[in-house]
């Protein structure tokens, strides 16, 4: 099986140079690896709930979860199938959902009780998940898209867009996101096959032969005016001849009228794109590979200087936006500051 694409990120160390805020933290096992004192290397989810909690996925220490007091951690010990956390989500009943990489695990507080392949779901190894407006549960695998009502587990089959690419068999079906967009359209994005819409009947596709840098999408978000902003790694880095691993990848922007790119802008064009979050105010935030991280107002893009390779973005529901990667975590607060946060903090 290919490697979950950020652990062939280089990991970029990291420290902590702010006053830290004294907490309790919890389970002081689960906390760092070789004593080193971020809250995982690779943080691959973030994930705020209905009350207030913030979940950090992480891709070898389970989740942790902060409550504004106290930082612990959930591992295989506490009940959760796998310690790779790939994904969360919050059911109208207050139930978290985390996709791992040995099924689905559902948490109401107090035990976990898992999903597994015997049961119906599509693949062990979840990629992504989304709770639509209709409450449907969307489960996106390695091995392709099921859905979840409660009782029982469906496969939900999407059509191969007509491409000719380089595909490894073993990602084909690598669902690599799924967003619903204000229209209520469904947007999947699969390794290798560009991404696909679906309306509630049928499917139309997006690959390169539409304007996208690469067929490989990973990251698919919409902005405030309604355009559709794609992600997307370098197809050429699968080529099995080193030499030729360079080629487009990085965003494009597509409505009615077509698809942009933005060549001026370094990181964009000829790298990977992991992560485009909209925050609250409408403004695009999108990862780059070295570059550090983009906002996008609708006008002009800023560049904030983080370290380190974006997986995952959210904002708070104080206005903190928090940037987890390969290395670990970040924040930006309300007035631009940019601060690693470790187990340590800083919190406040």
């Amino acid at each position: 099986m290919k490697c979950i694409f950020w652990i062939a990120i280089i990991f970029l160390s990291t420290s902590c140079k702010s006053k830290n805020r004294k907490i309790n933290v919890a389970k002081p096992e689960h906390l760092t690896e070789n004593n080193v004192p971020q809250i995982g290397q690779y943080i691959t989810e973030i994930f705020e709930d209905s009350k207030g909690n913030i979940w950090f996925g992480t891709l070898e220490k389970g989740v942790a979860k902060y409550d504004g007091l106290t930082l612990s951690y959930f591992t295989q010990n506490d009940g959760l199938p796998s310690n790779t956390i790939s994904s969360i989500v919050e059911d109208k009943k207050g139930t978290l959902w985390f996709g791992t990489h040995a099924g689905l695990s559902k948490y109401d507080g107090k035990s976990f009780i898992n999903f597994t392949e015997k049961d119906g779901l599509c693949h062990l190894r979840i990629s992504n998940l989304l709770l639509d407006s209709n409450d449907n549960f969307w489960i996106g695998t390695w091995g392709g898209v099921c859905q979840y009502d409660g009782t029982k587990f469906t496969n939900f089959l999407i059509p191969y867009a007509p491409v000719d690419t380089y595909l490894n068999e073993d990602t084909k079906d690598w669902v690599t996101e799924i967003m619903e967009d204000s229209k209520g359209n469904i947007w999947l994005g699969r390794d290798g096959y560009g991404a696909s819409k679906y309306d509630g009947q049928k499917f139309v596709h997006f690959t390169k032969a539409d304007g996208l840098y690469s067929n490989n999408v990973q990251e698919i978000q919409e902005d405030k005016n309604g355009n559709i902003w794609f992600g997307t790694r370098v197809a050429e880095k699968d080529h099995p001849d080193e030499n030729k691993r360079f080629g487009k990848g990085g965003i494009t922007r597509c409505n009615e009228k077509g698809c942009t790119h933005f060549p001026e802008i370094e990181g964009l064009n000829n790298s990977d794109t992991y992560a485009i979050y909209k925050d609250n105010s409408g403004n695009l935030w999108i990862s780059t590979l070295n570059n550090g991280m983009y906002r996008y107002d609708g006008k002009a893009f800023k560049n904030y200087p983080i370290p380190i390779p974006i997986m995952s973005i959210m904002e708070d529901k104080n206005g903190k936006l928090w940037f987890g990667g390969a290395g670990g975590l970040y924040a930006i607060d309300t007035k631009g500051t940019i601060a690693n946060i470790t187990v340590k903090g800083p919190w406040k």
